[in-house]
């Protein structure tokens, strides 16, 4: 009798404990889901705010292309979720360029002209956002890009570039790289360059066309190095191989390859074919992901970066920056990207679209003009990059921030400069 009382008594002792956890699991929800109901003020409603761009989702800058497709994506998902943009939601349209400038020029024209569209967007790589500068400028309308490198062609007042590498990027670039290397115990001393004609690559080799400017190559010269080859390809090369020969040749110690997208895949693969590997190897502007597909050919190779997600750098940007990283990482899985990671293909892109959000939230119109002029007074706070201020004495390029990246262990990190690093600069005696 005194064990069936003593179980009743239990019994309604849980019961009475489980029906409190329930309530306080309900006033948990709530209070969360009042919580996120206020952090993302009102719902979007009324005719959508279209944002017209092209993308290189074709062609040979489709790899890339892709990864832009994925930041702008997610961008356009998240600021929907937060309210929109002037309390209406936002439409992304968007259509394939097929990486072919003249077609750029033509379809901007149709966004603009046939569309209709409120506000347009860059498309990837130098050479097509040149030509739709061109049609922005003609029509007066606010040109926020991702990828933009060469300054000298990107007059338009209203164009707002966020890849950050300074208004003389042919000469900030490559001092950056040299300083950088001059840290290993044993430099290099002979270089290749291996040079892509294209419009942005072209140019960080050689400076701006009918001037003594000079770029990587003979920035190489002036800090000491011996360029033993100095060889150009045009974008649509099919020949590798030759390539590789006249590199394995010059028995260079670095390799630099002033190219983009799968360029530096292509050249590494056909000097695996002749069994040779450089000492070093640099690229400017790959397609992160199939490098780091090659495995251990690809290891040591540097690049340029703007922002990695690794170390201590993501961890002291905080929830919001982690969160965006997890969005984007979750979404190119769903998109079938080989690549996933957030890094400076995708933070210079969603730099961009922050920066046309900062004119129209500053301006609360969609007023390009008014638009423009906001930007070029206020600048915008992203929050990859930082504050971006936009100089019209350096066709509104933001200052060189940025950082030398390296494949260690199947793995982007970065390794220069001190203050961002999260490992040591491999020289080729430390790769395994």
């Amino acid at each position: 009798m005194q064990r069936r009382l003593l179980n009743r008594k239990s019994g309604r002792g849980a019961a009475v404990a489980l029906v409190l956890l329930c309530l306080l699991a309900a006033g948990s929800v709530q209070r969360a889901s009042a919580q996120k109901t206020k952090a993302m003020g009102p719902a979007a409603s009324g005719e959508p705010i279209v944002i017209g761009s092209t993308l290189s989702l074709t062609g040979a800058f489709g790899a890339t292309g892709a990864v832009h497709k994925v930041a702008g994506e997610t961008y356009v998902k998240y600021i929907n979720a937060n309210g929109g943009l002037l309390g209406r939601p936002v439409q992304w349209k968007l259509l394939d360029d097929e990486s072919d400038p003249a077609k750029v020029s033509a379809l901007y024209e149709r966004l603009i002209s046939q569309e209709r569209v409120d506000l347009i967007m860059g498309p990837y790589a130098t050479p097509n956002i040149v030509a739709a500068m061109a049609v922005a400028e003609r029509h007066g309308y606010v040109l926020p890009n991702h990828t933009a490198v060469l300054t000298y062609a990107l007059t338009y007042r209203c164009q707002f570039p966020t890849w950050s590498t300074g208004g003389r990027p042919n000469l900030e670039v490559p001092r950056f790289i040299f300083q950088t290397l001059k840290t290993q115990k044993q430099p290099p001393k002979r270089i290749a360059f291996v040079t892509n004609t294209g419009g942005s690559t072209n140019f960080i080799s050689y400076g701006p066309p009918g001037s003594s400017e000079g770029g990587a190559v003979s920035e190489a010269q002036k800090a000491g190095f011996n360029v033993v080859l100095d060889l150009k390809y045009p974008p649509s090369v099919s020949d590798w191989g030759s390539i590789a020969a006249q590199v394995r040749a010059a028995e260079p110690d670095l390799v630099w390859n002033s190219g983009l997208a799968l360029d530096p895949v292509n050249l590494i693969q056909a000097m695996q074919q002749l069994n040779y590997r450089a000492p070093q190897f640099f690229t400017l502007f790959p397609a992160p992901g199939p490098l780091l597909a090659m495995g251990a050919a690809a290891n040591g190779v540097l690049s340029l970066s703007l922002f990695e997600p690794n170390g201590r750098l993501l961890k002291r940007m905080g929830q919001p920056a982690k969160r965006i990283v997890a969005n984007f990482g979750a979404a190119a899985k769903a998109a079938g990207l080989p690549y996933k990671v957030f890094d400076t293909q995708a933070a210079a892109s969603w730099s961009a679209w922050e920066t046309l959000v900062a004119g129209v939230r500053g301006t609360k119109s969609l007023d390009n003009g008014k638009i423009c002029d906001y930007l070029l007074a206020n600048g915008a706070k992203t929050t990859f990059i930082g504050n971006l201020k936009f100089d019209q004495q350096q066709h509104n390029f933001p200052p060189n921030q940025s950082a030398l990246k390296q494949i260690q262990s199947s793995r982007w990190v970065v390794v220069w400069p001190q203050r961002l690093r999260v490992a040591k600069l491999l020289a080729p005696g430390g790769l395994k």
